[in-house]
């Protein structure tokens, strides 16, 4: 960036100290924080014609006094003054309320201009703004005038006068950063043009050009940062190419007591073609509940054991940890491949004894929780970590767990299915692969919505199941009584069945039960001791009960239709047609939109999709845990696109040499080093 980009706003003339104070509250401390400092909209004070006004439409209009105000004084200091305007050989009344000073000013004959609320049915225009014809300010109309975020003492008047400043001041040194390529090939508008443009457009089409222009240089630097630490990692990380003996896990997978499907085999392919590779493997698999990912990590930990490494699978809880180690014993076991179990409940000889095996080589597969990244544990030679439900475990929990091996290959899976436009940004540094594709004779879950009126029907649907020998789910959104909320809670509802069925245990858990405990009630869950399990969503990653067919979630409007849908797939886990009902009374037309798309697919990939457009962006990953980028222009919904484009322009940049020696790209290379993406790499 240019030396002006850094200069303090203070350069500017009628930016003192107070005023320096104020624009750094908003965030506003140098040059480029001014011009760079973009309007989320624009009021409209063009001159409109009254032909094309729309009723109800905020318009600026241009008009003739005819005749004199009238005013008329109602209740405490409140007035209405009206006057008849002709517009276009069109008489209208223009109306102020509370404005009696504007008397003055309506002389018979004076043109003016009127900004306002327009009334088609009445004729009329309800004034927000006035100005004369002739004056100044009337000569500034016809125009987009900038609205931005403001805060404290900072006014628009103002800031729009200082930006106008910093423009004709510096406006010729805004340095272009896009590659001329770029540049022409997509008809960009050039740097400078555009953060004029988009502060002070001519028209709604420059400011259209001007903000395309923008946000795709946004999105293009968060996608080249996202690619070049992608090409760093896998040149700095050497990784293992690992020799996998491809005739034997051909002969693995076709031992499978069932065929992949043809995402599965897409998806093992490149899984296997990463692992083989001189890099170390850097992939998010994702695919629907029930979609396959287990097989997938078996194929993966089968390749790797046959290449002469160990595996690690790191799962969130215990009892998924205790269900992965029975799944993984049945499929491997019989190859000669030892599979172990390392989580906090062992027993202090048994952990010593399988840590003891790890480190000598003798477990091939270790499962566990995140036991796994204790500092005692060592691998003999880790070639392969996956981490199931990755978005469980923090950042720093992953990167402890690929350090327990030299830059060993590493898988994330997750059944949270995530739309491609968040995939590439929330994980622009990955490869993602996807099993978009149910195994055959699966049968879709039945997803109906019934009134809250209509519970004892459901119940009585429920008890249908449960004289089968089926068991069911009833997933509540809080755990105790709330004042704030008026949902069902946990707590009562277990009361409320226990006494309804009193011939069926009755499980309850939630949040704040200790872990021991969690499992302890899922374990009687799953051995059929309780035919019912109440729950709050802490049964939503993973635990599977083939037998439970049957699942009711109360207050379901509270949910989005992500987390609905990782809900409904603790059903349908056997052959049997299993069943969700969803117990809502939305208010909003969204939350109704919410459950009829619930009832229509069970396709996890269009839900989220359509999660997302319902959402927007922040709620669908919830603000914390994202990681998702917060751009000042580039909207990751409407531009995906754009980011699409932008992915692959920058991969295609990092990879070619001259990105990494001309000078011309030197300004990106400066980029991503105060970005941090460069740290510790010198350049020739």
């Amino acid at each position: 960036m240019h030396d002006i980009y850094q200069a303090p706003v203070s350069l500017l003339h009628g930016v003192g100290e107070e005023r320096a104070k104020a624009l750094a509250g908003i965030g506003i401390e140098t040059i480029g924080d001014l011009l760079e400092y973009f309007p989320t909209r624009y009021e409209d004070y063009r001159v409109r014609d009254l032909t094309e006004v729309k009723d109800g439409e905020r318009v600026t209009l241009a008009g003739t006094v005819y005749g004199e105000p009238s005013v008329r004084f109602y209740g405490k200091r409140k007035s209405r003054i009206s006057v008849r305007l002709v517009i276009d050989k069109v008489v209208v009344t223009a109306v102020w309320f509370n404005q009696t000073f504007v008397k003055s000013r309506l002389s018979p004959g004076k043109e003016i201009l009127v900004t306002g609320k327009w009334d088609r049915h009445k004729l009329q225009i309800t004034v927000s703004e006035m100005t004369e014809v002739d004056s100044d300010r009337a000569r500034k109309r016809g125009e987009l005038a900038p609205i931005y975020p403001l805060g404290g003492d900072v006014t628009h008047a103002f800031l729009r006068k200082t930006i106008q400043q910093a423009l004709s001041h510096f406006g010729e040194k805004i340095p272009e950063i896009l590659p001329a390529d770029i540049v022409s090939r997509y008809r960009l508008m050039p740097r400078a043009q555009a953060i004029y443009g988009i502060h002070f457009p001519e028209s709604a089409e420059e400011g259209r050009q001007a903000r395309r222009r923008i946000m795709f240089e946004e999105l293009f630097l968060f996608q080249l940062k996202m690619q070049a630490l992608r090409r760093i990692t896998r040149q700095q990380t050497e990784g293992m190419a690992q020799s996998i003996p491809m005739e034997e896990v051909r002969q693995f997978v076709k031992s499978l007591p069932f065929p992949l499907t043809d995402a599965q085999k897409r998806v093992v392919k490149e899984v296997l073609d990463d692992m083989r590779a001189p890099y170390a493997m850097n992939r998010l698999l994702q695919g629907d509940v029930g979609s396959g990912k287990t097989v997938v990590a078996a194929i993966a930990l089968y390749a790797t054991v046959k290449a002469g490494f160990q595996g690690a699978l790191m799962v969130p809880t215990e009892i998924l940890a205790e269900q992965h180690l029975q799944s993984l014993m049945g499929l491997l076991s019989p190859y000669g491949i030892h599979v172990a179990l390392l989580s906090g409940s062992l027993t202090a000889k048994r952990r010593r004894e399988v840590i003891s095996a790890l480190q000598m080589g003798l477990v091939d597969v270790v499962v566990g929780t995140h036991a796994l990244i204790q500092e005692d544990v060592f691998f003999r030679q880790l070639g392969l970590v996956i981490t199931d439900e990755q978005h469980r475990f923090g950042v720093e929990q992953r990167r402890i767990l690929r350090n327990k091996g030299l830059a060993p290959d590493v898988l994330f899976m997750t059944a949270t299915p995530i739309p491609r436009t968040l995939a590439i940004a929330a994980f622009g540094d990955m490869d993602v692969s996807t099993i978009d594709q149910m195994p055959a004779g699966r049968k879709p879950i039945e997803t109906s919505w019934r009134k809250h009126e209509q519970f004892h029907q459901v119940l009585e649907q429920m008890r249908v199941e449960l004289k089968k020998g089926r068991q069911a789910y009833v997933i509540c959104p809080l755990i105790e009584e709330s004042d704030k909320l008026d949902v069902q809670n946990a707590i009562d509802v277990h009361a409320q069945l226990s006494h309804y069925f009193p011939e069926y245990g009755i499980g309850l858990m939630h949040g704040r039960l200790p872990a021991k405990e969690k499992d302890a009630v899922m374990q009687a869950f799953l051995s059929g001791e309780y035919a019912v399990l109440v729950s709050t969503t802490v049964v939503e990653v993973g635990v599977n009960v083939p037998n439970a067919t049957f699942m009711i979630v109360y207050d379901a409007e509270r949910f989005g239709l992500a987390q609905l849908h990782q809900l409904r797939g603790r059903v349908g886990r056997g052959s049997e047609q299993s069943y969700c009902v969803l117990i809502a009374d939305p208010k909003t037309e969204i939350g109704k939109e919410r459950m009829r798309v619930m009832c229509e697919t069970t396709d996890g990939f269009e839900l989220s999709q359509r999660d997302l457009e319902l959402r927007g962006p922040g709620d669908f990953f919830g603000t914390k845990q994202s990681g998702l980028p917060e751009f000042k222009v580039a909207d990751l919904l409407s531009d995906y696109k754009a980011l699409e484009v932008a992915r692959q322009e920058s991969a295609r940049l990092v990879a070619e040499s001259s990105f990494w020696e001309e000078e011309e790209y030197s300004h990106l290379r400066e980029y991503l080093k105060r970005e941090g993406v460069l740290d510790g790499i010198v350049f020739d």
